[in-house]
């Protein structure tokens, strides 16, 4: 019996610190800090992302996308935001 409490108790914890990660950041994901975000920066966090869509929301065509060009992207195809717990 108490191994199944020790059990719930370490389950509970980790989850706790799973709903605690803060969404990633523009900063965060642009690892060379060059201020756009590359293809390949955007793949590691957004996989279905496709360069086709990095490209045409490319408006300057510098390979990178800025933070407007970002946000310019079709509500379509950006990733979905996990829901918040019901409290």
């Amino acid at each position: 019996m108490h191994k199944i409490a020790l059990t719930l108790a370490i389950l509970g914890l980790s989850a706790g610190a799973a709903l605690a990660q803060t969404p990633t950041s523009f900063v965060d994901v642009d690892t060379d800090a060059n201020g756009e975000l590359s293809f390949a920066e955007l793949q590691l966090i957004w996989t279905d992302l496709t360069q086709e869509e990095f490209d045409s929301a490319d408006a300057d065509a510098s390979g990178g996308l800025t933070p407007d060009e970002l946000n310019s992207l079709q509500p379509a195809t950006l990733p979905a935001t996990p829901e918040a717990p019901a409290q």
